[in-house]
């Protein structure tokens, strides 16, 4: 895993919109390149392409918390039986190989991944070189994040819904 690293609020506001290409419809842009948004603005899904050496994950993504200024860590892999894509979000994790106990301390979000479509309905996580999901779904995100002690407690000053909209696609 990648640790999470503080990025000041303006900065790292401002990395995220310099990417940002004009809003992108899920056709016209692949999952791993989208960008989506919480319905209050509060955070933000970058998926990014998966590198050779991460065979294991299906998708890779960066959760920002705007306010807090905040990046933390995406992956999505096939787990669980029946298999699905269980997404993990984490903060500050230890790199390389990591003891269960060590990954549950720095592990902020643990889940099934769901994307939506304009119809309404539900499928898995579209893999990276597929067009993007209009809507991804991530159940309990929300208070997760205000019940981990992975990254500090107040660390979510804003609630975020489950659910995230297509709102862009990186260039």
């Amino acid at each position: 895993m990648v640790p999470g690293r503080f990025v000041p609020t303006l900065f790292g506001s401002a990395l995220f919109g310099l990417a940002l290409a004009a809003p992108a419809t899920a056709a016209d842009c692949k999952q791993s390149h989208a960008i989506y948004g919480d319905r209050d603005g509060g955070y933000e899904l970058r998926f990014e392409p998966v590198s050779s050496a991460s065979a294991a994950t299906s998708n890779h993504f960066k959760v920002a918390v705007l306010k807090a200024g905040l990046l933390l860590d995406g992956i999505v892999m096939p787990a669980g039986e029946p298999e699905r894509a269980t997404g993990l979000i984490v903060h500050n994790c230890p790199e390389g190989d990591a003891t269960g106990e060590e990954l549950r301390a720095c592990t902020v979000w643990q889940g099934v991944v769901y994307a939506i479509n304009r119809a309404g309905a539900v499928s898995e996580i579209p893999a990276e070189t597929e067009p993007a999901a209009e809507q991804l779904l991530l159940p309990d995100f929300g208070p997760s994040l205000r019940a981990s002690s992975a990254w500090g407690k107040g660390k979510a000053e804003a609630d975020s819904w489950d659910s995230f909209t297509l709102k862009g696609c990186a260039a």
